[in-house]
């Protein structure tokens, strides 16, 4: 018969995390009480479980970025079932950061080196003047309109594998070489008396340092009319990061998936 007083053992969880990225300087801890989601999360797993918790993630959300498919994994000793761990870790959470889902996993599992790929969607919004309701997780432009099928083309030649050192820097080392699935924009839906909310979805290998973020600011300018579609292409083949554009802001951004090969 089990001794009811053993230790529980060391188990490795996977979860699926949302968080409003507003008040946080990234997902990873920094020193200090700066406060980031990687910082949240530990010190929750740390009240619940009375121990020190590493938290790895699917991927490294700049300040103010948001998601609701991030992926973490952490080692956790706990006898309570999954269900209960998943209640208890996001009372100690803060409002702005939840645990969607929480399953056990490979003891080798880890959600940023197992990943296939990482979506992120990105929304803006054309209109004469700002819309409150919007400004905290969409870019504002201020115009009546935007050139949607001119944006749209210019994303899709972003598809294939690419140098995409024109829109971003790489994490570590030099390669700048990506491979982008899925890169779509299309209007969300319209406001009223005039302008429109658009979405632009990117699914690829991997990113560079805001990568998708400098895609929209160009993608802007497209849209405007002072970049053209051949000019939004000449400047993806340069791979030149001196290229002259604006990154748009983090407030848009949202890491909505991390897929793998199950």
């Amino acid at each position: 018969m089990a001794d009811a007083g053993r230790s529980p053992q060391m188990q490795r969880y996977r979860a699926l995390v949302a968080y409003e990225g507003t008040d946080f300087y990234g997902f990873q801890r920094q020193a200090g009480e700066t406060p980031t989601v990687q910082g949240a999360l530990e010190r929750a797993l740390a009240e619940v479980t009375g121990r020190t918790v590493s938290v790895l993630g699917a991927g490294r959300t700049d300040s103010g970025v948001h998601a609701s498919g991030q992926v973490i994994a952490f080692d956790a000793a706990w006898r309570h079932g999954t269900g209960a761990l998943q209640r208890a870790v996001n009372v100690h959470l803060p409002p702005t950061v939840a645990l969607l889902h929480l399953e056990p996993t490979a003891a080798d599992f880890h959600p940023r080196y197992d990943a296939r790929s990482r979506t992120y969607a990105y929304t803006l919004y054309a209109s004469p003047v700002r819309r409150p309701l919007l400004e905290r997780y969409a870019w504002g432009l201020r115009c009546g309109g935007l050139n949607v099928a001119a944006m749209a083309e210019a994303a899709a030649l972003l598809c294939g594998t690419h140098d995409f050192a024109t829109f971003g820097q790489p994490p570590q080392g030099t390669n700048t070489v990506r491979t982008v699935f899925r890169s779509e924009l299309e209007t969300e839906h319209t406001l009223q008396p005039q302008g429109a909310v658009l979405r632009y979805t990117i699914e690829a290998d991997a990113f560079l340092y805001r990568m998708v973020r400098r895609i929209v600011g160009a993608l802007a300018r497209v849209g405007r009319g002072k970049l053209s579609v051949e000019d939004f292409a000449q400047g993806l083949a340069a791979a030149d990061n001196r290229w002259p554009n604006r990154t748009a802001p983090a407030r848009g951004l949202c890491l909505i998936a991390v897929r793998y090969d199950e």
